[in-house]
């Protein structure tokens, strides 16, 4: 029997392939799945739990996404170039993650072609997130963006320490509590939730 998944139809024998390929693996708070200077050899999908990717410039840490629930996480120009990666990726909370190695997933599409399909259309999607996430940082101000994340990802403000959370819109902490209190008193703001996330 064929399942499908999206607009690709894989057998049972692709699943099972697939199934035993992957890991089920638990990981601490603060556990560092990738360093910079690594080359990475796995790619993951987030079961529960939040990682944080984020890049060392001039000592300070500059963090750039936070993978939560049902994410696919990959350094794929690390483990494709075979090139040292250039940023961290590291679990914020206790996080449970499926785990395969990319030298399993390239047989696996050398094997299984429609599995290939599969992962080019999830890519292709998570490429065109990633570019209206970025055009949207870019063209907004911190502010903006802070309110962005209240509307999208309201879990994170409970979830990450303020200083990640800071480095993710591009401003100093202390400039995130000003927002956070600018934003308390602006009309239309779901002020509930903008009073849960100051706590």
């Amino acid at each position: 029997m064929d399942k499908c998944l999206g607009e690709v139809s894989l057998t049972e024998e692709e699943l099972q392939a697939i199934s035993a390929a992957i890991e089920i693996r638990a990981y601490k708070a603060g556990t560092i799945l990738l360093e910079a200077g690594e080359i990475a050899t796995e790619c993951y999908l987030n079961l529960k739990g939040c990682v944080r990717q984020y890049y060392f410039i001039d000592g300070e840490e500059k963090t750039t996404f936070f993978y939560t629930e049902d994410q696919p996480i990959a350094s794929f120009a690390s483990a494709t170039k075979k090139m040292p990666s250039t940023h961290y990726l590291s679990c914020v909370e206790d996080t449970v993650l499926s785990v395969m190695s990319f030298e399993k997933e390239e047989k696996l599409y050398k094997k299984y072609p429609r599995f290939e399909s599969l992962c080019r259309i999830g890519v292709e999607e998570q490429l065109g997130d990633y570019q209206e996430i970025l055009a949207k940082y870019i063209t907004s101000s911190p502010e903006e963006r802070y309110l962005n994340l209240l509307e999208t990802r309201p879990d994170l403000l409970n979830r990450v320490p303020q200083y990640q959370l800071a480095s993710y819109l591009g401003v100093k902490p202390e400039s995130l509590s000003r927002i956070r209190k600018r934003i308390m008193l602006k009309p239309g703001v779901n002020v509930k939730l903008a009073q849960v996330s100051m706590t």
